[in-house]
């Protein structure tokens, strides 16, 4: 019995060391914290696409205030998606402009005071049926004025 006495005082001292580590490493971790805040707010999200359907990724984008059109508040680019998302600071008319190797647009989009997209807002920048059905007829009607004048020329 006497001859365990001295390995029972070894196990006793590493169960206390590993009790006192433990309790300890909690206090560590707290001092490397991080703190998250988080608020409300109503943001705008664009999503940039080619006539293809493709997402305009990595767009440069550009948002000009109500207040000042000439110098951007906001820029960066879309994500791989094409996405790219602000909150505007003032209601009123932002202009968001993107561009990508020589293709781009800009929309404008109304913000009423408490931060919302106007319910008036429709980003429809597409051409109708009946916009495509007359800028062929003019296309083709310029084409053959050209064609008829050359060739009563040559007569």
């Amino acid at each position: 019995m006497i001859a365990n006495v001295p390995a029972r005082r070894r196990e006793l001292s590493a169960a206390v060391l590993a009790v006192m580590a433990v309790g300890l490493s909690p206090v560590a971790a707290i001092a490397h914290g991080a703190h998250v805040q988080a608020r409300t707010s109503t943001a705008v999200q664009i999503e940039a696409t080619y006539d293809s359907g493709e997402p305009m990724a990595e767009a440069t984008v550009e948002v000009y205030a109500p207040d000042d059109p000439q110098t951007p508040v906001f820029s960066g680019s879309t994500d791989d998606a094409g996405r790219y998302t602000f909150v505007p600071t003032a209601p009123g008319n932002w202009e968001i402009a993107v561009r990508q190797a020589g293709h781009g647009d800009i929309a404008v989009v109304p913000v009423e005071a408490d931060g919302a997209i106007a319910s008036t807002f429709a980003n429809d920048s597409g051409l109708s049926l009946t916009q495509r059905i007359v800028i062929a007829g003019a296309v083709t009607w310029g084409c053959v004025g050209t064609a008829l004048f050359f060739w009563r020329r040559g007569k």
